[in-house]
C-alpha cells in the first residue's frame, strides 16, 4: 500500500467511525475531512471543491425544489387524496407506497420517483400524526429496489450494460435485469413493510411538527368563499361534511352577504359569494380549500393579494398588549388595504367568536393567522406590533397550478429516461419553470435545499475520487482476486457482491460499479464461467446501498426531510442487505446459470 493509500484509507474509517458516533453533525465531519485530505495531500487542491459542482449533489438540490413546487401546486394534494389514506396502520402505508415508488422506479430514474413521492409521504405522515422519518427511508428503499428491474430504473444498470457491451460484444436489454430485480424487489419490499420500519431508531409515533402535539396546535377559526361556478353552488352545507371530517375541518356556521345565518346552516344550501366559517389547523384549512376549489376571500381582496406578484405566505402570529390590532379589528386598522394582507382565522382559546373575522374585535393573546404577501412578510409583522411564531413551514397551495407543475415534471422525467437530455439539466428546466411560473416564489427558491446534505455530499465525493485515483479501488479488486483463488464461483460471486456494497457506502453507487463490472468479468474468465451472472450480481449490489446516506442520492434525499443522523441507515440497511443477498444470490445462479 502507498502512502496516499493508507491516509485515504484512515480518513474514510476516522470519517465513518465520527459520524456513527453522532456528536458532530455529519456535514461539519465531512468538511473536516475534505479539508484535512486537502492539507495532506492526498486530494488535489484544483479538486478540493469540484464535489459541489458534481451532478449527484446538484440532482439533489435541484429535486427538493422540484418536490417543494409539486407540493405548492397541489399536485401532492392531489395524489394523497386519490392513492393515500392517512388512517391506514404505518406497516399498510409502507405497502402501498413502497409498491407504487418501486413501479415508478422500474421505469423512471428512481430519484425522479422518490421526488414525486417524499412530499406525498411527508404529507400523509402529518395528516396521520407520526414522524416523516418513519416511513421515509423505507420509501426511498423501494425506489432503490424498483431501479434494479430495468435497464433505466438506475444508473448502475446503464453503466453496466455499456460495460458489457464494450467488453462481450452487446450490451443488456431493456428487461435483462427484470428476473433478479423482480425477486430481489419484492424480497425487499416484504421485508421493509413488515421488518424494516421498526428498526429506524428514534421513530415515535408523536407529531413531528415543531415538537407539537395535535391539541397543542392552534385550531382557528376561519373563513373560505364559495366562488362563482363552483361544483358546490346548489349543494346543502351538509354534503360537505364528509370531506371536513375526513380532512380535520369542522364547519360550525355560513355567512351570506355580510350576515351570519342561523346555527350552523347544515340544510342551506349553498350561493356564490357565501362565506363558510371552520375550525381548523392551517395545514388542514388549506387542503380543505383546495379539495373544495374554495377561495381564502372574495374577489376584490383576493385580486389585492395576487397583484403583489410576489409569492404568498400563511403566518402564524402572537397579538401583544401593545400591537396596533388589539382593541380592534383587521378592517379597522385597515389590514388589507394598507399592507395587503388577509386575516384568515382566529385561534382564540376557551373564547366565542361571534363577528365576522374582519370586523372581529382582536384582543391581546390571541394568535391570528395572515395571508401575506411572501416580500413583505417581515415588515408587516412589525407594523402590526405583533410576535411571529416560529416557522413550521406553511404552504400556501396554488392549485390553479397543478397541472403545469405535474407536466413540466412528467416531460422532464421522460426526456431523462430516454436519454434525451441528462437528468440534472432536465430538473434544472423544471425549476426554473418553476420560478418563471411563480410555483416556486424565487424569494422562497434556496429555502428549499438540505444545505446541510449539500456540504455532506460535495465533501464526500472529491474524497472517493482521491481514493479511486490513488488506486485504492484498484487495491481491493486485486485482493478480491487472490482471495477468491481455488473458491467456488458462486462463493466469489458472493464475495464480489458484498464487495461492492460496502464499496457502494463510501462511493457512489455508479463510480462502485465502473470499479466493480470489470473486476467481475475478470473473476467469470478466471474460473470460465458465465461472466454476465457476475455483472447481474454487481448491478444488484451496486444498486442496493443501504448502509449510508451518502452510497445512494436516495438516500442522501432524505436526509434532511426524514431528521436522519448517519447512523441511523445501517440499522435497518445492514439486515437489508443481508436479505437481499441472500435472495438475489440464488435467484442470479438460477436466471443467469454459470
Amino acid at each position: 500500500m502507498t502512502t496516499d493509500q493508507i491516509i485515504l484509507f484512515a480518513l474514510f474509517g476516522g470519517v465513518f467511525a465520527m459520524l456513527l458516533w453522532g456528536r458532530f453533525r455529519y456535514d461539519i465531519v465531512a468538511f473536516s475531512a475534505l479539508l484535512l485530505g486537502v492539507i495532506l495531500g492526498v486530494v488535489p487542491k484544483e479538486d478540493a471543491f469540484l464535489g459541489f459542482g458534481h451532478p449527484a449533489t446538484l440532482v439533489v438540490a435541484l429535486v427538493l425544489i422540484v418536490s417543494a413546487g409539486l407540493v405548492r401546486s397541489g399536485a401532492v394534494l392531489l395524489i394523497t387524496r386519490t392513492l393515500v389514506n392517512a388512517k391506514r396502520g404505518t406497516g399498510t402505508h409502507i405497502t402501498i407506497m413502497g409498491g407504487i415508488g418501486a413501479i415508478l422506479s422500474a421505469f423512471m430514474n428512481n430519484v425522479a420517483a422518490l421526488a414525486l413521492l417524499m412530499p406525498v409521504d411527508i404529507a400523509t405522515a402529518r395528516k396521520a400524526g407520526r414522524l416523516p422519518g418513519r416511513t421515509l427511508m423505507p420509501l426511498s428503499f423501494a425506489t432503490i429496489l424498483g431501479g434494479t428491474i430495468t435497464l433505466i430504473g438506475t444508473p448502475p444498470n446503464i453503466v453496466i450494460a455499456g460495460i458489457r457491451r464494450d467488453q462481450l460484444g452487446e450490451s443488456f436489454a431493456m428487461f435483462d435485469f427484470a428476473p433478479v430485480g423482480l425477486v430481489t424487489t419484492l424480497a425487499g419490499l416484504i421485508f421493509v413493510a413488515l421488518v424494516g420500519w421498526r428498526l429506524i431508531p428514534g421513530m415515535g409515533e408523536s407529531d413531528a411538527q415543531g415538537g407539537l402535539t395535535e391539541n397543542e396546535k392552534a385550531h382557528y377559526v376561519a373563513e373560505l368563499t364559495v366562488p362563482e361556478g363552483n361544483a358546490r353552488v346548489g349543494a346543502r352545507v351538509g354534503d360537505l361534511y364528509d370531506t371536513g371530517d375526513e380532512i380535520g375541518v369542522h364547519i360550525i356556521g355560513l355567512l351570506r352577504k355580510g350576515r351570519r345565518m342561523f346555527g350552523t346552516s347544515r340544510d342551506v344550501v349553498l350561493e356564490a359569494g357565501d362565506a363558510l366559517i371552520l375550525e381548523a389547523m392551517p395545514e388542514q384549512l388549506d387542503e380543505f380549500r383546495v379539495a373544495e376549489s374554495f377561495e381564502f376571500t372574495d374577489d376584490r381582496r383576493m385580486t389585492m393579494l395576487e397583484a403583489a406578484d410576489q409569492g404568498l405566505s400563511l403566518i402564524e402570529v402572537v397579538v401583544r398588549d401593545d400591537s396596533r390590532i388589539n382593541g380592534k379589528s383587521a378592517q379597522a386598522i385597515g389590514l388589507a388595504w394598507r399592507q395587503r394582507t388577509i386575516l384568515m382565522g382566529i385561534s382564540r382559546r376557551g373564547r366565542r367568536i361571534t363577528d365576522r373575522l374582519r370586523r372581529e374585535t382582536i384582543k391581546a393573546g390571541d394568535i391570528l393567522l395572515l395571508l401575506v404577501p411572501t416580500d413583505s412578510a417581515e415588515e408587516m409583522v412589525t407594523w402590526l406590533g405583533a410576535l411571529p411564531l416560529a416557522d413550521r413551514g406553511l404552504a400556501v397551495t396554488d392549485n390553479k397550478k397543478i397541472w403545469p407543475s405535474v407536466g413540466f415534471f412528467a416531460v422532464a422525467v421522460a426526456a431523462a429516461s430516454f436519454g434525451l437530455v441528462d437528468l440534472t439539466v432536465a430538473l434544472g428546466v423544471v425549476v426554473v419553470a418553476y420560478v418563471l411560473t411563480r410555483i416556486v416564489p424565487l424569494q422562497e427558491l434556496y429555502n428549499h435545499v438540505e444545505w446541510p446534505v449539500v456540504v455532506l455530499l460535495g465533501s464526500m465525493i472529491p474524497l472517493g475520487a482521491a481514493l479511486d485515483s490513488a488506486g485504492g479501488t484498484k487495491l481491493i479488486a486485486e485482493w478480491l482476486l487472490v482471495l477468491t483463488t481455488g473458491q467456488p464461483a458462486w462463493m466469489a460471486m458472493l464475495l464480489l457482491m458484498v464487495v461492492t456494497m460496502v464499496l457502494s457506502a463510501v462511493l457512489n453507487n455508479t463510480a462502485t460499479a465502473i470499479v466493480a463490472a470489470p473486476v467481475g468479468i475478470s473473476m467469470a474468465r478466471a474460473m470460465d464461467v458465465n461472466p454476465d451472472a457476475f455483472l447481474i450480481a454487481v448491478a444488484i449490489a451496486a444498486s442496493c446501498a443501504f448502509l449510508t446516506p451518502i452510497g445512494h442520492k436516495n438516500n442522501t434525499l432524505i436526509l434532511g426531510p426524514g431528521g436522519y443522523r448517519f447512523g441511523d441507515y445501517w440499522q435497518m440497511g445492514l439486515p437489508l442487505t443481508v436479505v437481499i443477498l441472500a435472495v438475489s444470490l440464488p435467484a442470479t445462479l438460477y436466471f443467469w446459470p454459470l
